[in-house]
Order: structure tokens, then C-alpha cells, then sequence
């Protein structure tokens, strides 16, 4: 059965035009890139707590869901652990899907039919993603942006992992990481009177009583448009990282711009409330950092600045690389493996001991970090042993002011929305991070993950914290949940299996 028009059609005829030398390869990924979406989605329907699933039944040959409407949907025993493309079909009601849009437009359930069409558009984004990566050969990366750009998948787990509503092929080409361009962001004066400014916004970036504004070229064509985007002074020459919107300046900081645009799950801003406190944040994060005893470090922010809206704002921040000392370099944790550095269990076993007796720590403290394999780093020796972690962007980080309070620690302040001491809460903004995502991604297993995790807490002390990784299910975002309830503000959880209990044995 031909397939109908769709986003995997339209980047082809995109692409066709705007660099045609590509398209072969493109087609050539489309079908691993659907089975990339289809492993991610797999494993959201089978573990993330959808309503209109009612019943679970496990065989030997796989999963068996039974849906509210009395349908079945059948497929392979999912790891939730795993990072393979293993899942290249599953059945409902016994028609075969290979095709992770399809399978969600058929579904039929609530905000299905929104949600196929940004699976449509990560799985054409994906293909489009890998096909850039072929030719690149086995130079090692030198430069911070460089590991970055190696990231092809984009989130381990997520369906939207590749998912960039709102860009042309072009754009993709221009702005996306993983083609490694070089990015000409606009410099926006506004008058100073007009800014929010926190920290210190530096001379380089003034011209007189004009403060000039960073602006990606995607926000200045879409977002800003006539707000005076063209009226630009000069451009910064930056390198796109992960995040899309932050990007490294070639001998300085890095720079987070706003970007108002749906990337994954969500429309990621730079508020107001963000740019105010910034400096308090960054203050803070020093000083927590420094009870770590040189275990992991906290870049500092150097300066913010909003010019009256969330989407004219920009924030300076130092390069990981300042914490990284000569012959060492310093790499994000999702950018391991894509990078080329071996799966190694024991070396796996030292950088979650490191972490997990870092960031422990800081729980303990009462701050819970958001360590996913983005703003998480490791400080890699010459011989690439793990050294000492870096932890970057504090904008989604929890405090828990009684915790502050037993180690003698004020309350820094920060938005509301970043203060708790329910437990819970903490747990899960540190597990659902660290062990079911940036550990998870790197191990590529339960396995994997099982067997570092057991190694790396021998030593641990056995706080109530530990306590419940060891003993409760994991919790992880539910991310296509979230995706499926448009309406329902803030994160929603899963609880996968223990990864301490994984498998058999």
C-alpha cells in the first residue's frame, strides 16, 4: 500500500530543492527512523499510565495491551531501559504497523490525531538528521560544540526526539546541531532603560546606553518579525549546541537565546521570572557545588537580560570547558556513546558512582538537580576515565528550604515554582533525570544499567534518598502522556521497573 503524503514526503520534495546531494541518503534512514520513533513510542505506551489502557498482559513472544474500547495492541518485550531501534513493528488488532504516525492517527484516542503528526514530523526530521551525519569520519571531537554536535537522535526515550515543528529543511540545514553549521546570531539594541538586566551583561555586548540583544535567526523571522528584528547591530558567529538555542561562541561563553519554538514537548522560553533570578541561581549554585568536595562543578551564569518579553531575552553562561584542566575535556553525558567513546561496564560503573555519590549529596543538601544527559557533563581524563561531573542550566533544579535549613543553608531566592520539600517531588526531579535518563541513555540497557548501578552504590551511605532508588520503581516522565494531555499543566510520571531488579537474576 503506497503511503499518502506526509512530513516524510514533504522534507524529500523540501530537500529535492535546498540541497539535493542529501536525499539519497535521507531515504536510505527513513526506515530506521521509524523504528527509532516506533522503540520510543513503544515504550511510552507500555509503561506511561494511559487511561485508556486497561489491561496488561505479558507473554513469552511480547506485550499484549487491551485498550478501553476492547481493541488489542500487541508488540516485542520493551526494555525501558534500552536505546537500540529494536521495535520495527508492532500489531493492533492485528494489522501490522511499522509506521509510528500511523499507528497513533489509528489509535484514535484523545489528541491522537496532534500527536501522529509530530511523530510524522520526528521520524522525517530524524531521517533527515542521520542522513547529515553521513561522511563525517573518524576525527575525534576537540571543541565543547564539537561532542555536542555528534548527538543525531536527539532524547533517548522520547517519541518527539527529533521533532522541530515550525522549521524548513533549510532551517534544519542552518540551525539544527547535528549539520554543524555556524550560526549568525543578530545583536538587537534596546535601550537599557527597557531591560531587565541580571548579573553583569558585558561591555562587548553595549553600545552606549544600548544594550544589545543576542536573537537567533529563527525567533527574528517568526517570533519578533516586525518588533524591530532587522534594526540588528552587527552578528555573534556561534556554534548550535544540543539544546538548539544555546550556542558557543567560539572563544567565550556560551549563549542561551530564546527560541519560541516546540521542541520535544514543550515551548521552552526564557522567562522573565528566570532572567531576574539568574545571578541569585548561579550564587547559589556555587556555593552548594563547593560542599561536593570537588566532585562536580556549576557553571556560572555571567549575565541575563529580558527586554520586556520572554521572547527577547538572553542569558551568557561560562563553557564547561573552564572546568575541564589540560588533556582532560569535558562531555556531555548523552554525547558518550554518539561520540564514539566505548560502552565500557566498568567505566560506566565509575561515572555512575560518581554521580549518584555527587548529586546524593546535593539531595541530602536539598537541592535537586535536573541531571539529564544535557545538562549533565563528565570531566574525562586524558585515558577517559571519569574525573569530576559539570552541571549546567539550574532554570529547572528544586530547593528544598527544610533540607537548606539542617545544613545551616539560606534559602536562596527563586521563583515559587522551584521550592518543595515534598520528598517525592525531589525524587523524582533526581531519578527521573539522572538514573532513568542520562544513565539509562549511556548504559542502552536494563541490563547495562543494572549491572552499573549495583557496582556504583556499594560504597554509598544508605540514606532515606537511596533508600527508595534501591527499593521503589524507578520514576521517569511520562512522555507520551504529556504529550496526550495537552490540557494538564506541568510533569507527568511513570514508574518503570527497578532498575536493581531488572531482568532475570
Amino acid at each position: 500500500m503506497p503511503r499518502p503524503a506526509t512530513a516524510e514526503a514533504e522534507i524529500a520534495e523540501e530537500l529535492a530543492v535546498v540541497r539535493p546531494a542529501l536525499l539519497p541518503a535521507y531515504r536510505e534512514a527513513l526506515p530506521g527512523a521509524r523504528a527509532a520513533v516506533l522503540t520510543r513510542l513503544w515504550r511510552g505506551l507500555t509503561h506511561d499510565p494511559l487511561p485508556w489502557v486497561t489491561g496488561r498482559e505479558d507473554t513469552r513472544s511480547g506485550v499484549v495491551l487491551r485498550l478501553a474500547d476492547g481493541r488489542r495492541l500487541e508488540g516485542p518485550v520493551p526494555d525501558p531501559y534500552a536505546t537500540d531501534d529494536g521495535v520495527t513493528a508492532v500489531r493492533l488488532d492485528g494489522t501490522e504497523y511499522d509506521d509510528p504516525a500511523r499507528l497513533m492517527a489509528d489509535l484514535a484516542v484523545p489528541h491522537s490525531g496532534s500527536l501522529a503528526g509530530e511523530l510524522a514530523h520526528s521520524t522525517a526530521s530524524l531521517a533527515l538528521s542521520r542522513a547529515g551525519q553521513r561522511g563525517l569520519g573518524g576525527r575525534a571531537p576537540v571543541r565543547d560544540w564539537e561532542w555536542e554536535q555528534r548527538v543525531v537522535d536527539g532524547h533517548p526515550f522520547h517519541p518527539n526526539c527529533r521533532s522541530r515543528p515550525g522549521f524548513s529543511v533549510a532551517e534544519q540545514l542552518a540551525y539544527g546541531p547535528e549539520h554543524r553549521p555556524v550560526v549568525e546570531l543578530g545583536l538587537l539594541p534596546v535601550p537599557a532603560g527597557e531591560c531587565l538586566v541580571s548579573g553583569v551583561w558585558p561591555e562587548w555586548l553595549r553600545d552606549g546606553e544600548r544594550v544589545l540583544v543576542p536573537v537567533h535567526p529563527w525567533q527574528a523571522a517568526h517570533v519578533l518579525k516586525g518588533a524591530g528584528a532587522s534594526a540588528r547591530e552587527g552578528t555573534l558567529a556561534a556554534h548550535p549546541l544540543m539544546a538548539l538555542r544555546t550556542l558557543a561562541l567560539p572563544d567565550g561563553p556560551h549563549v542561551k537565546t530564546a527560541l519560541s519554538a516546540r521542541l520535544t514537548s514543550s515551548v521552552r522560553d526564557i522567562s522573565l521570572g528566570s532572567v531576574a533570578a539568574s545571578a541569585v541561581l548561579s550564587d547559589f549554585g556555587q556555593a552548594v557545588a563547593e560542599r561536593t568536595d570537588g566532585l562536580l562543578c556549576i557553571t556560572r551564569t555571567l549575565g541575563a537580560v529580558a527586554a520586556g518579553s520572554p521572547n527577547l531575552t538572553a542569558l551568557l553562561r561560562e563553557s564547561p570547558e573552564e572546568y575541564a584542566g589540560p588533556g582532560e575535556r569535558a562531555v556531555p553525558i548523552a554525547a558518550l556513546q554518539a561520540a564514539g567513546l566505548p560502552r565500557s561496564p566498568t567505566r560506566l560503573a565509575r561515572l555512575a558512582r560518581l554521580a549518584l555519590t555527587a548529586c546524593l549529596r546535593l539531595l541530602d543538601l536539598g537541592v535537586a538537580l535536573e541531571a539529564h544527559g544535557q545538562n549533565l557533563l563528565v570531566v574525562l581524563s586524558p585515558d577517559g576515565e571519569p574525573v569530576r561531573l559539570v552541571y549546567r542550566d539550574l532554570a529547572d533544579l528544586r530547593v528544598s528550604p527544610a533540607r537548606l535549613a539542617r545544613h545551616g543553608i539560606p534559602v536562596p531566592d527563586v521563583p515559587d515554582r522551584m521550592v518543595t520539600d515534598d520528598p517525592v517531588v525531589l525524587r523524582r526531579k533526581l531519578f527521573g533525570s539522572l538514573v532513568a535518563g542520562a544513565l539509562a541513555g549511556t548504559a542502552g540497557s536494563g541490563a547495562a544499567l543494572r549491572a552499573a548501578l549495583e557496582d556504583a552504590v556499594r560504597e554509598l551511605p544508605r540514606t532515606p534518598d537511596l533508600a527508595a532508588l534501591l527499593d521503589g520503581p524507578l520514576p521517569a516522565k511520562a512522555l507520551t502522556l504529556m504529550r496526550l494531555s495537552p490540557g494538564t499543566a506541568g510533569d507527568q510520571w511513570a514508574e518503570l521497573p527497578n532498575p536493581f531488579r531488572f531482568g532475570p537474576g
